[in-house]
């Protein structure tokens, strides 16, 4: 299958990096190269662009794309290792960066990459399919509790108590293999008034699911951090977020970067000597326009949200 990936957000977020010709940006979270692509024509040969993905074959799509571009360096690793990534290259400090936060279009369309649930494959869910654990594994292997406690946290599921016990039940007798016999155990758990309005049913337990098997979360506070502090001074952070939980994680962080003094209100002076180290520069977060939305209808959850280094 191609790898196809419609961007997001794509001008508003490069357009807010205030791209240098000559200056040193990142790229995450490449996918299929279409915010690289954008940030590569605004570089000079002198410019140079880092490219980074943990899916093979998001590396392998945005290399062809990208294939007439000179100064880019593509880097198959977890953008939460930008620092290591940073210092491997011989980099102190960075221009700018874009994090297109979630799953491709083409992880979702490929079936057997098990994020689908529409299509019936394996539950894989992985994005760096070299190892680690996958869907099958936290299906079959997390206790009850731990299944319920996941489904609410990271999908907002209502049902989730419901929803873990009888997949433990259903995997007493054989284990729970593929994405649609998962579907079928969500759909039995939750009541037909609630499967008949709305959303799929099976959306919020297997974006829990994947958000457990991918650690999105868990990097994601962390990885703000560490790209916020790789940014020279006047240098820029674009975040794009598809869900609350995501987008709550890097609000939290920018307004941290932009807060200063945290003396109880009451004190004449300063004594803790904090000052901000970075400026909010989207107050509220952009959206996708209607055309967008109507164009591509993944697009309509998106949120962009961007702080400059000071």
């Amino acid at each position: 299958m191609e790898f196809k990936h419609i961007s997001v957000l794509l001008n508003e977020s490069v357009d807010a990096l205030n791209i240098k010709p000559d200056g040193i940006y990142a790229d995450g979270t490449m996918g299929g190269g279409g915010h690289s692509e954008a940030i590569a024509k605004r570089l000079s040969t002198e410019g140079t662009l880092i490219g980074i993905d943990r899916d093979t074959e998001a590396l392998n799509a945005s290399s062809k794309r990208l294939s007439c571009f000179a100064n880019v360096k593509y880097i198959h690793d977890n953008y939460k290792n930008i620092r290591q990534i940073l210092d491997e290259l011989g980099i102190d400090k960075i221009d700018g960066a874009v994090l297109d936060l979630g799953v491709s279009s083409y992880q979702l369309d490929c079936a057997e990459r098990g994020f689908s649930y529409m299509e019936d494959a394996p539950l894989d869910m992985r994005m760096n399919r070299d190892g680690g654990k996958n869907a099958y594994d936290v299906v079959n292997t997390y206790p009850e509790r731990e299944l319920s406690d996941i489904f609410f946290k990271y999908g907002e599921e209502k049902f989730s108590k419901k929803i873990a016990r009888i997949i433990c039940e259903r995997r007493e007798n054989k284990p729970i293999e593929t994405t649609l016999e998962l579907v079928d155990i969500i759909k039995a758990a939750i009541p037909e008034r609630f499967r008949q309005k709305g959303s799929h049913p099976a959306k919020r337990v297997f974006q829990a699911i994947r958000i457990e098997v991918n650690g999105e979360l868990e990097d994601l506070k962390g990885a703000l951090d560490s790209f916020f502090d790789s940014l020279a001074p006047g240098g820029r952070l674009s975040v794009i977020t598809f869900h609350s939980l995501e987008d709550r994680i890097v609000k939290t962080a920018f307004n941290e970067y932009a807060t200063g003094c945290t003396c109880p209100k009451d004190f004449p002076i300063c004594v803790c000597g904090k000052t901000p180290r970075g400026k909010v520069i989207t107050k509220k977060p952009m959206l996708p326009t209607e055309e967008e939305c109507e164009f591509n209808k993944r697009s309509k959850s998106a949120k962009l949200r961007v702080v400059e280094k000071i």
